[in-house]
């Protein structure tokens, strides 16, 4: 399963060189995250409010390869790498024209109201099998 989540370098984006400030790579992976976990037809503020249950980012590993720039359209590749009952690792890209300028290795982990690790949603687990 691959989603794709296309995106515009704004100037907001840019740092002052006028390349894309390393951090806001982060925000273009979540943001294909979010729309990935939307295309599957899971509510995320539902899942809160009825299951307490929240994605959280257990490590990321980065690779900042060649840099975006202003105006260009940049698209993020999100693949699921393994999964276990309580554990997503996804393999994330962002890339211009093919290129690949950004990867990274993500783990996620579902986290209950008490703020304790629990299983991932079932609606999710359906998903990666």
């Amino acid at each position: 399963m691959t989603h794709r989540f296309t995106c515009r370098v704004y100037y907001e984006d840019t740092d002052l060189a006028g390349l894309v400030y390393y951090a806001n790579y982060l925000k273009f992976i979540e943001r294909a995250r979010s729309e990935w976990v939307r295309e599957l037809g899971i509510d995320q503020r539902r899942m809160k409010a009825d299951e307490g249950t929240v994605f959280a980012v257990r490590r990321i590993e980065a690779d900042y390869l060649s840099p975006a720039r202003f105006d260009d359209l940049l698209t993020v590749t999100t693949q699921i790498e393994a999964a276990t009952p309580a554990r997503l690792t996804l393999w994330q890209e962002v890339t211009r024209d093919g290129a690949v300028l950004f990867t990274a290795r993500v783990t996620l982990v579902a986290i209950g109201g008490n703020g304790r690790p629990t299983r991932l949603p079932v609606a999710l687990q359906h998903f990666i099998g």
